[in-house]
């Protein structure tokens, strides 16, 4: 199983993003964090900042974590693509219906729910409620 470092992880988005820039062939991976990136321009300047990789964002200063929220997009992609947990696609469709069809606005009510269910998990010291998740999805306003 692949799990990378903080700064390998960070590392990866900068890449996709330089490569997309410099239109060089990107790996289908690549692609979707490209696009990902493409989304959210007020992380560009970071992305192209090559100290960007260090950056430390804290929580208690109301700052977002750009990597995180990039990375939640990129696992909920994931999750959609294959419909796990079961029922995410559904959930994901009412929210899209109820976005007028604003696929991002429907996809950052699932990152939220997400990182509600990831936050419960470690809080509790269990794995992530599947169930929880899809009802947190289905219950934003």
């Amino acid at each position: 199983m692949y799990n990378p470092t903080r700064d390998q992880a960070r590392q990866f988005f900068i890449d996709a993003w330089a490569k997309r820039r410099q239109g060089s062939v990107l790996t289908t991976l690549e692609t979707i964090a490209a696009d990902l990136v493409a989304e959210h321009p007020e992380y560009h300047a970071l992305l192209e900042d090559p100290e960007g990789v260090h950056k430390d964002f804290a929580v208690e200063d109301g700052q977002i974590n750009p990597f995180l929220h990039l990375s939640l997009h990129l696992a909920i992609h994931e999750q959609l693509g294959i419909n796990q947990p079961p029922g995410l696609r559904e959930a994901y469709d009412a929210r899209l219906a109820r976005h007028a069809g604003d696929r991002h606005a429907a996809l950052h009510d699932v990152l939220e729910a997400l990182g509600e269910t990831i936050y419960e998990a470690q809080r509790s010291g269990s794995a992530p409620d599947g169930q929880a998740y899809i009802e947190r999805v289905l219950s934003r306003s």
